[in-house]
């Protein structure tokens, strides 16, 4: 007698991208115990933290200077908020185990922060809305227990300042996007964050999505005189895999069933800007982090990273972060000489 017959379940495409937030959280993980980073938070999110073997020195090194670089450019965002004396709001798309919001929450410039939004694959914010729940830490910042209520059948969490949204940011902006409007201002300041994921989309997805924001955040005709309306976005993620060593990265990737349908069009670091450039902002600039470890880490700082680990791989690491780059724009939908602070001068400054 043959067996019962059963519907084979689909494979999940998504897995082996959603797996790559994972590696990065261990990442994250393994630099803060090497004392690379400083997040009294990352633990919580990672089950079993305790029991994680660290990672090897370049992955450590990897980790610290794309964290110091992105670090760097929200605190300026933040400084220039304070500056206008307007607070501002934070959108991270693509967010996975990212403890920025914590992170902020807890410094001395929390204040200025409005709206701090997350957005993931609804698999992603359930898991991380669980891990939020049960640590009495990570519960603790959001603010009094009333103030915080769960919905869309646990895949999204709202509290007073931080809003955590399930979206396949793949689809049609204008449906996965829309709960954004509950929570965001247009006439405030507000940065985007994107950590790894517009690589994974295709092109024409990954604008429609930048293009939301600028709509969303371009001026009313009813927009009172002197409404900021500034906008700024930041992107983390592979590129030129054109070369040897590209190659290489892509096939690794692909191995692990993750494509990079987002890669194609920027084979240059001079051809990153073009993504922001395209939506009409005002600047847009990028560096490998190649470039931010050598011109863009203090000294001393970079003698204290030195005498963390030994590493062998000078060139490897080399060719890993030169493959690397965070990109970053920004656009002023208004005249800047109605603002106090130079946004249009917002980005990294080389150290002296």
């Amino acid at each position: 007698m043959l067996p019962p017959h059963r519907e084979q379940t689909p494979p999940d495409a998504d897995a082996a991208i959603r797996q790559t937030d994972s590696d990065a959280a261990l990442a994250r993980l393994s630099a803060v115990q090497k004392r690379y980073l400083d997040d009294p938070f990352i633990r919580h999110l990672i089950p079993r933290a305790h029991l994680q073997p660290p990672r090897p020195p370049l992955i450590n090194i990897g980790t610290y200077v794309r964290s110091e670089g992105i670090d760097a450019l929200v605190d300026r965002w933040l400084a220039l908020a304070e500056q206008e004396s307007s607070q501002c709001q934070i959108v991270s798309l693509g967010a996975g185990s990212d403890t920025r919001f914590w992170r902020l929450a807890t410094d001395p410039r929390k204040g200025c922060l409005r709206a701090y939004c997350e957005l993931d694959f609804p698999a992603v914010t359930t898991k991380k809305a669980m891990a939020i729940r049960k640590s009495k830490e990570l519960s603790a910042v959001l603010g009094s227990p009333d103030s915080v209520s769960l919905s869309h059948g646990g895949t999204a969490l709202h509290a007073p300042t931080y809003h955590l949204l399930p979206a396949d940011l793949r689809q049609p902006p204008a449906d996965v996007l829309a709960p954004l409007a509950s929570f965001l201002s247009p006439a405030v300041p507000t940065l985007l964050i994107f950590e790894c994921v517009l690589v994974y989309m295709t092109p024409a997805a990954s604008a429609a999505l930048i293009q939301w924001f600028v709509d969303f955040f371009s001026p009313s005709p009813h927009a009172p005189s002197g409404t900021p309306c500034v906008l700024g976005a930041v992107v983390y993620e592979m590129f030129g895999l054109e070369d040897a060593f590209g190659r290489v990265m892509r096939a690794n990737l692909q191995a692990r069933n993750v494509t990079l349908v987002g890669a194609e069009p920027y084979p240059t670091r001079a051809s990153l800007p073009t993504r922001f450039l395209q939506h009409g902002f005002t600047r847009a600039h990028a560096l490998t982090l190649r470039e931010i470890r050598r011109a863009y880490v203090a000294p001393q700082e970079q003698e204290r990273i030195a005498a963390l680990e030994m590493l062998d791989e000078i060139e490897e690491l080399e060719l890993v972060l030169d493959h690397y780059a965070i990109t970053w724009g920004v656009k002023l939908a208004c005249n800047p000489r109605e603002l106090k602070a130079p946004w249009i001068d917002w980005g990294l400054a080389p150290v002296a």
